[in-house]
């Protein structure tokens, strides 16, 4: 019989995981993705980004798809998951989702995924480029 791991609650779960994690500020994921050093991926759902805008160049799949999209072995891989060497910045509204799913693509072999501290907002507060739809 196997026992299941004592009940923690989410921010428990966050700080854990972002541990872990080697998070970016809005303005190293702008240089890191200027310089083709990283994979800005936008895990927003739409209506927030109809409502926000998007971020240049960012690659845009829902938190639903995330690890199919970006396995480098999966078949329905989107054509930027070149490999598990991948620096992916995970960015949703606010950066407690993208944490959580940063980590889950690190459970895939992305050694390198990570996430935006602070998120979308954090992005847009520090006045990097926002394109409205």
């Amino acid at each position: 019989m196997t026992t299941s791991p004592p009940p923690i609650s989410i921010d428990e779960l966050l700080e854990r995981v972002r541990s872990g994690l080697d998070r970016v500020t809005a303005d190293e994921a702008y240089e890191a993705a200027k310089s083709d050093a990283a994979l800005l991926v936008d895990i927003r759902y739409a209506a927030l980004r109809e409502r926000d805008g998007l971020i240049p160049g960012a690659l845009v799949v829902e938190r639903n798809e995330l690890e199919w999209r970006l396995d480098p072995w999966g078949s329905h891989r989107a054509a930027e998951a070149t490999g598990h060497d991948l620096r992916a910045v995970v960015i949703c509204n606010e950066g407690y989702a993208s944490t959580l799913a940063a980590d889950s693509l690190r459970r895939l072999g992305l050694h390198r995924a990570t996430d935006l501290i602070g998120g979308f907002q954090a992005w847009r507060t520090a006045g990097l480029p926002v394109h409205r739809p």
